[in-house]
């Protein structure tokens, strides 16, 4: 899911494994801790603890000035006012599995912050509870709106790539999906990044059609990191169906972008591959 993630930045957005201890200053009643060695215990944050105000707080514990430079090496949005709050990304995800339950409301307050990592926190509490199983439809719903409202403040391909599939496409399984089609259309990258990587969750299920019909629309963008996302998600659809994905690059391989192309076909065998790299190509006229 993350493939074009861990080639151009060499990070992915995984989940840690098993969290250490968590020394939480000014809220020890509200630790639930597992019952695992005390090297390797899971920490959640739970009640009255559930807050922007302490999320942050503990992020804070993890700030190292080796990753002040986050901002420069991933960051590709032009808001002018993000910057990093100096935490590795895998603190950022072990914080947010913490603090996994928190309230709607509070999410909503960690997206107005300007740093980079807090929102990617964010998220990841959104991706965390989209994902419970016991997680109803109005909190899925609830979730689902947040994102839209506030997609203002997603404005990076990895917050995308964190949460679009769970909070965005699972919760359109089995509903109409025009808006991944606005999405698509829309004048933010951003938000047609969003269009695409939230089929994913229809991939799934071995559902493509809507990743195929998306990329079309997609197909002849300007915008470099949504060309990778159309690229990624077309040859995640083409696992499911091989022949949508090589009839779509029949249609489409003269003129999509090379980025796109190599993307698509990055599992053929060399033969394949060779086909479509050398293919003959033909400019498309804005």
């Amino acid at each position: 899911m993350f493939d074009d993630a861990r080639r151009d930045h060499k990070i992915v957005p995984t989940l840690p494994g098993l969290l250490r201890i968590a020394v939480i200053q000014g809220l020890p009643s509200l630790i639930k801790s597992e019952n695992m060695p005390n090297k390797e215990r899971k920490v959640k944050i739970e009640g009255a603890g559930l807050t922007a105000k302490n999320f942050m707080e503990r992020l804070a514990v993890y700030k190292s000035d080796k990753e002040l430079d986050k901002v420069e090496r991933y960051f590709k949005g032009n808001d002018g006012v993000t910057r990093a709050f100096g935490v590795r990304f895998s603190d950022v995800f072990k914080t947010a599995e913490e603090f996994s339950q928190m309230p709607v409301e509070e999410i909503d307050l960690l997206l107005n912050s300007d740093f980079y990592e807090i929102r990617m926190g964010a998220v990841s509490i959104m991706d965390f509870q989209a994902k419970y199983r016991r997680a109803t439809e109005e909190q899925k719903k609830a979730l689902f709106d947040l994102y839209l409202r506030r997609h203002d403040r997603l404005n990076n391909w990895d917050f995308v790539d964190r949460g679009a599939a769970n909070i965005i496409g699972a919760y359109l399984t089995g509903k109409p999906k025009d808006i991944l089609y606005a999405l698509a259309k829309s004048n933010d990258p951003w938000e047609r990044r969003t269009a695409i990587v939230s089929t994913y969750a229809f991939i799934k299920n071995g559902n493509t059609d809507e990743t195929f019909q998306i990329a079309e629309i997609l197909i002849h963008d300007e915008q470099e990191l949504v060309n990778k996302a159309v690229g990624s998600w077309i040859r995640e659809a083409g696992k499911k169906h091989r022949d949508k994905l090589t009839a779509f690059l029949d249609r489409f391989a003269t003129t999509m972008p090379r980025v796109t192309l190599r993307y698509a076909v990055e599992q053929f065998d060399k033969d394949e591959k060779e086909y479509y790299s050398n293919i003959k190509r033909v400019k498309v006229s804005k």
